[in-house]
């Protein structure tokens, strides 16, 4: 057994309103640079929809993760090295401009140079690739609230039989999406040049600029596609999960800005001797349960042993058993993983969305706070189990269900004992109710700090996309090289943020 940790998330779907704000702060810090228009590392998709870039779960064409050989091995679903070497220079299985949007602004000297006269000064859409006037066609959120199978979502094409497509059952959820930072991930094993790599202390999934020759094949072997290409260096860039905030003890921007307080961060333990084996299950719908197994409980007095001797710090072991992430994704298994089927073992988990079900069933005379009737309406919901099971169980409409029962069961349990009609308290469902309702900022997110042992490592250090030599750097010709911030920065940004009193 190989004790490891690993940085995870679980986001709430039942909370997301759509509002995009996280999506606009990792904009603002991350991407916000030449070279990088087009790009989200944090967007949020309305469900059913194509997603961003268009069809990226149409793994038939895009080829994207794993998958499972004839003796019961994992094998790129994009091809090994003979197959990369062929096409090093030429990759032909990657996304276009078109699948992801052409960016653009407005001619906005047009309304503040225009002289006066009779007629309204307009600002004609620019883009921000050629700088020349061009017609919007499409954006990165597109399709946002215009659920239904008029999207060409591939999940729904999938399940066309089984849900209704009337346009008055037509159902619509938000899907926040980043980097799974992934415990198999097949974009690490897809670069020829050994840029990207997953950090051994936190498993966060980085790009090495200096490292990256830009050969693109990273962004194929990534089936949710968030990696993506810097025109202007040349090189791959993804999501970091904020790691200079991660290492002392902040969380990322997207979980910190978000609007609805859907996202929790935590530590999770793994066995990394049993990741391989986990992804290699036959059975696809086995895949999550594998994924389930390969995390320790780090409340075991054994597995407490073993970690910290295989490195891992008291402090990080004691975040490991306050962890958000532990309890919803092994304790009550309502966070389900998106695309198992994918063989990469994602750690961004989603609680799956609980559709409106109270007034619905109030209205056929049935109490719609009853347990029994709950359970019963599961079924029937207006966001079919099945498409739910497509994204996050394989299929598989048993975990689904269990995260949707639980949901339903404590709803109708905190109901009762608001009302003073529960008969026997259930400690394990007010804990549940407090996570999902109730949890403050320091319960949401549990970061442990990186150790004063490895603040040398760590001081005036550069983000990871600060340039690359003899190049122009990753932040723009016209921002120049960012100053190097020492850590102690970071710790006066903790204190100003998590404290009451300015």
């Amino acid at each position: 057994m190989r004790i490891m940790a690993q940085m995870a998330m679980v986001m709430n779907l039942d909370k997301c309103i759509g509002c995009h704000t996280c999506s606009v702060t990792c904009k603002q810090v991350w991407t916000n640079r030449t070279g990088m228009e087009y790009v989200w590392f944090n967007n949020v998709e309305s469900r059913p929809g194509q997603g961003y870039p268009r069809r990226y779960e149409d793994q038939e064409k895009w080829q994207g993760g794993w998958k499972r050989t004839r003796n019961g091995g994992l094998k790129l679903k994009a091809g090994g090295r003979f197959k990369k070497l062929l096409t090093i220079f030429s990759n032909p299985t990657l996304p276009s401009l078109e699948d992801y949007y052409e960016p653009w602004t407005y001619d906005y000297r047009t309304l503040t140079d225009a002289p006066a006269g009779d007629d309204v000064p307009v600002a004609q859409p620019v883009s921000q690739i050629t700088g020349r006037p061009m017609a919007v066609t499409r954006g990165a959120n597109w399709d946002d609230a215009l659920g239904g199978p008029v999207n060409q979502d591939p999940m729904l094409e999938k399940l066309n039989e089984q849900v209704k497509l009337e346009y008055e059952e037509a159902f619509l959820f938000y899907l926040p999406r980043l980097c799974n930072h992934c415990l198999n991930p097949s974009c690490v094993a897809s670069c020829p040049s050994g840029a990207m790599y997953k950090r051994a202390e936190d498993g966060i999934v980085l790009v090495d600029q200096d490292q990256c020759r830009g050969w693109r094949m990273c962004v194929t072997g990534c089936p949710y596609k968030k990696v993506y290409f810097n025109h202007s260096t040349g090189k791959a860039e993804k999501c970091t999960f904020c790691y200079p905030r991660i290492e002392v003890g902040l969380p990322t921007v997207c979980s910190e800005t978000c609007v609805g307080r859907l996202r929790y961060l935590g530590l999770l333990l793994y066995d990394a001797d049993r990741v391989t084996a986990a992804a290699s299950v036959a059975d696809e719908q086995d895949l999550y349960q594998a994924q389930l197994d390969v995390i320790l409980d780090p409340n075991d007095d054994v597995i407490a042993a073993a970690a910290l001797n295989a490195g891992i710090p008291q402090d990080w072991l004691d975040a490991a058993r306050k962890s958000p992430v532990y309890q919803l994704v092994k304790e009550y298994q309502v966070a389900l993983p998106l695309h198992p089927e994918y063989r990469t073992l994602p750690m961004v988990w989603y609680i799956p969305p609980l559709s409106p079900m109270v007034n619905a069933l109030a209205q056929t005379g049935h109490d719609g706070e009853a347990q029994g009737n709950l359970f019963g309406a599961i079924g029937s919901l207006r966001i079919p189990v099945e498409y739910l099971a497509s994204l996050f169980s394989a299929g598989d409409p048993a975990p689904v269900t269990w995260s949707l029962q639980t949901l339903a069961a404590m709803r109708a349990y905190m109901s009762k004992k608001n009302l003073g009609e529960a008969a026997d308290s259930d400690p394990a469902m007010d804990r549940l109710y407090r996570l999902l309702a109730l949890a403050k900022y320091e319960e949401r997110y549990v970061i442990p700090a990186a150790h004063t042992e490895q603040a040398h490592q760590l001081e005036e250090a550069v983000c990871s996309v600060a340039g690359y030599e003899g190049g122009e750097a990753a932040f723009g010709s016209d921002s120049g090289r960012p100053v190097p911030v020492s850590i102690e920065s970071f710790h006066l940004t903790k204190e100003r943020q998590t404290r009451d009193q300015p």
